[in-house]
């Protein structure tokens, strides 16, 4: 009787969310449609930020229903200081699909609307994919080693891609967020990887740079944020079955580095190796810092 009133409590919860996304995709849609086809620079920002607001009360009701559905204990430390109408360069560590439900609902309008970077094939997603389109979420795609061996100018069109996305957020309040290590952790990858790390893997520099390179003189701050998980991270079902999520989002606000921002992250060896040596050394201290607070709220 347990178990199935708890995926009873998951299919209610599923639906609740998914009716609040069909309420929020058409006004989202029809928004999008208006910013693609106007031509008016000033009346594209109005309804950027119309866009926005839509956005943010979708997060918030899904924020009431997964706290209803049992699964939220989400601890926020460290947003005291955040603008919401501010630029952030937000750098996060992955280890499950629903970091990305906690980092929206737990910084939801305390900073402005998180902007993912998305894979392109996610662009079909029913509802969603083209939600994230009219949201002007970048879509990126990744091309793999042997694939740029064979076809060597694609070299860098990724991180063009991502140059292309940054400058469109230069006109109205932003964050971009960038998962660092490009892939959930797990104790076999960074194994297989050799991560010096205890809790991540290891951090990848380029599409940081570029966002630096492109946006380094808008952004307010680098936000450092740090999730850490007591237990296994969960899976969606579970959450949303009412499994208890319990998790500390620690937010740490940097300083931009004018360093990072004046070189050439493709073209500058030795710019490489200081984004390199600084996003290290960044890494370090998360790692470190996990492991106080798995201390701390075990």
């Amino acid at each position: 009787m347990r178990s199935f009133l708890k995926q009873a409590r998951g299919v209610l919860t599923f639906g609740v969310l998914t009716v609040n996304t069909v309420v929020w995709f058409v006004p989202v849609m029809t928004l999008g449609l208006l910013k693609l086809l106007l031509p008016l620079t000033a009346l594209r920002r109005v309804l950027t930020r119309w866009l926005m607001w839509c956005a943010e009360n979708w997060i918030a009701v899904n924020g009431l229903a997964l706290r209803g559905s049992g699964s939220g204990n989400w601890r926020a430390e460290g947003a005291e200081s955040l603008d919401r109408h501010g630029w952030y360069l937000v750098l996060a560590n992955h280890q499950t699909w629903v970091d990305i439900v906690v980092l929206q609902v737990a910084l939801n309008r305390r900073i402005p609307l998180l902007k993912f970077f998305i894979k392109q094939q996610l662009v079909w997603f029913p509802l969603l994919g083209l939600g994230f389109w009219a949201l002007d979420m970048p879509f990126m795609k990744r091309y793999s080693p042997s694939y740029l061996a064979r076809h060597p100018e694609k070299k860098g069109a990724d991180l063009e891609a991502t140059r292309k996305a940054c400058e469109k957020f230069r006109h109205t309040p932003t964050s971009v967020i960038n998962f660092v290590e490009g892939t959930r952790f797990s104790e076999a990858k960074r194994v297989a990887r050799n991560s010096p790390h205890q809790h991540l893997l290891l951090p990848r520099a380029g599409g940081i740079a570029v966002a630096l390179s492109a946006m380094g003189g808008v952004f307010d701050a680098i936000l450092d944020v740090t999730l850490v998980y007591t237990g296994s991270p969960p899976k969606f079902w579970e959450m949303i079955c009412g499994h208890r999520v319990n998790v500390t989002v620690d937010i740490r606000v940097l300083p931009i580095d004018h360093e990072l921002v004046a070189g050439d992250y493709q073209n500058d060896r030795e710019f490489r190796r200081y984004v390199h040596r600084w996003l290290g050394g960044l890494w370090q201290e998360k790692d470190a810092r996990i492991a106080e607070i798995k201390g701390r709220v075990a």
